[in-house]
């Protein structure tokens, strides 16, 4: 069930971040660590690649359409400084995850810093009207700006999220939905490049080529239906789902805060053997089908 849950996940994470220009990741890394189903390393790598597979599709199928909608030389330059950031933020998290020797703790600590830059992105993204944006030009500025996204979306496991909308609106002045073509490009590149990078140094964590494939097969759908429902969708609603968007992935981000902090400070053992009976009591207790009462206590046990 839990594997049927993840590729709904997918499937929801890749329309939404279609629309928004979210690329998916900033869905998927937290639903995937509060199933509790990978250990952190193997997360990022399943991300990555569903965004990859969702975000090429869309970006071809949008410039086959309409290359205007891409500003790729400005979106190029931004891609290649996302791309050495990104090399820069997993290198950092990995620094981390080493100096606290826990992949949970660092995990936590992902999830805190998400929320905290996923909520600052909600208030500029409620008030922006009331914020002048700029119209950057400058070479070297885009790749410094696409730099720092680089390796924050690296370092948070996400690709670029809600930052490269913001980062689009505040300093190109671009609306939502063509902020969303030009995010989803760099987000293609600058993923590629650190998926390129893992496999190259030989660091790609082991996991299921099974489960993989069809993550990527689920990334590609919900961009399609994503574009469909795009087509129909207003300037105002995109945008209004775009916050919501954001209101969800903070609550993800508590709950995964708390959960994997819980995992490092708390002796799992001890949990299960002396407070499963209190633990399984609250779930069962709760007013939903047993099924997803079960689903939920297995999460926080995990």
């Amino acid at each position: 069930m839990k594997y049927v849950i993840q590729l709904l996940v997918v499937l929801f994470a890749c329309t939404i971040g279609k629309i928004c220009g979210m690329g998916g990741g900033v869905i998927i890394k937290p639903a995937l660590d509060a199933l509790g189903l990978y250990s952190v390393e193997v997360i990022n790598f399943y991300s990555a690649c569903t965004v990859i597979a969702m975000s090429g599709y869309s970006v071809l199928k949008s410039m086959k359409r309409d290359a205007r909608q891409i500003d790729i030389k400005m979106s190029s330059f931004l891609a290649i400084g996302a791309a050495i950031g990104g090399f820069l933020g997993k290198a950092m998290f990995k620094r981390i995850a080493d100096n606290l020797g826990s992949l949970n703790l660092a995990g936590a600590i992902q999830a805190l810093v998400l929320l905290l830059l996923t909520f600052l992105c909600l208030i500029y993204t409620l008030k922006k009207n009331r914020v002048k944006s700029l119209k950057v030009a400058n070479v070297f500025l885009c790749v410094i700006i696409g730099f720092f996204l680089g390796g924050l979306g690296s370092f948070l496991g996400i690709g670029g999220g809600p930052f490269n909308m913001v980062v689009l609106y505040l300093f190109f002045s671009m609306n939502t939905k063509t902020a969303a073509e030009n995010s989803l490009y760099i987000i293609l590149i600058s993923q590629l490049a650190g998926v390129i990078k893992l496999i190259i140094s030989g660091t790609v964590p082991t996991f299921s080529v099974g489960i993989l494939l069809l993550m990527m097969i689920f990334g590609i759908l919900g961009s399609e239906i994503g574009s469909i429902a795009n087509k129909k969708l207003s300037e105002k609603t995109s945008t209004r789902l775009f916050e919501l968007t954001m209101l969800l992935v903070m609550a993800l981000c508590v709950y995964n805060a708390v959960h994997l902090g819980l995992k490092q400070f708390c002796d799992a053992q001890s949990i299960k053997h002396v407070d499963l009976p209190i633990i399984r009591g609250f779930f069962m207790s709760l007013p939903m089908p047993e099924e997803t009462k079960n689903i939920l206590l297995g999460m926080f046990l995990s």
